[in-house]
């Protein structure tokens, strides 16, 4: 990934009907959307705050108009970072370890994501 320009980080998701947390997590029963939204989202954006060029846009799939039949995706997000290593430096902590990643692993029963650079 070239260093020193925008990278938007484009993530597809698809919840578990209720999160599923590790033994010993201490959480509320929610479903897994809940999880993301109302958990790991808030928890994502305090530790993105004040980093250059976070930016982040989600919605819900509508129709999937090409690719492998019967594969779903409920929700795809588009998230804008200064550089690769601003959004390294956000995911590669204890505190992105300990107080977001178990909501986002609880709530998606599968993802995929892309990192992407504007074409020259």
């Amino acid at each position: 990934i070239p260093p020193g320009q925008p990278v938007h980080m484009l993530n597809l998701l698809r919840y578990r009907a209720y999160a599923r947390y590790e033994d010993g997590f201490d959480a509320a029963p929610c479903s897994g959307r809940e999880a993301f939204h109302d958990r790991y989202r808030p928890a994502f954006r305090r530790l993105a705050a004040g980093k250059p060029l976070v930016r982040m846009f989600s919605g819900p799939v509508l129709a999937s108009l090409v690719g492998p039949q019967g594969e779903r995706w409920d929700e795809a997000a588009l998230n804008e970072y200064g550089d690769f290593a601003t959004f390294r430096s956000i995911v590669d902590t204890e505190t992105y370890r300990r107080e977001a990643a178990p909501h986002r692993h609880a709530a998606l029963e599968d993802f995929r994501l892309f990192a992407l650079v504007k074409a020259m």
